[in-house]
């Protein structure tokens, strides 16, 4: 089964465009995850976009501040973004997919061809 920090890595992405598109922009910053253990910054690392940790709910097993999930997305027919995600600490990729408003993103995670998936809600936090 995924653990949350793995979702936490669903949360981001987009990749290697030369030029931000003005809907990109909507998806860097901080955000919260749905079930209060987890607050990430997203933000553009490379050809890629990386979702790092900067607060992890204390005794929440297998996550902590520090840990980055680089996604490499691009725009999909739902309006959202699709792609993958690699999850350094665990060496693990993952098929993911965001969909991304002002205040909110929803991202879903999928391993073993799709025969596991795990959704997850976000809410947007104000600048450091």
């Amino acid at each position: 089964p995924m653990t949350s920090r793995v979702l936490i890595a669903m949360l981001a992405s987009l990749t290697a465009a030369p030029a931000l598109a003005a809907s990109d922009a909507t998806l860097f910053g901080l955000w919260a995850r749905g079930d209060g253990k987890a607050k990430v910054k997203v933000e553009r690392c490379g050809d890629n976009i990386c979702a790092t940790n900067t607060w992890v709910r204390e005794g929440t097993k297998g996550e902590k501040a520090g840990d980055i999930l680089v996604m490499s997305v691009r725009p999909d027919d739902s309006g959202g973004w699709s792609g993958t995600a690699f999850d350094r600490q665990r060496d693990l990729t993952y098929r993911m997919t965001l969909k991304v408003g002002e205040t909110r993103m929803t991202s879903e995670g999928c391993v073993l061809a799709g025969v596991i998936c795990k959704e997850m809600g976000w809410t947007r936090l104000a600048s450091e």
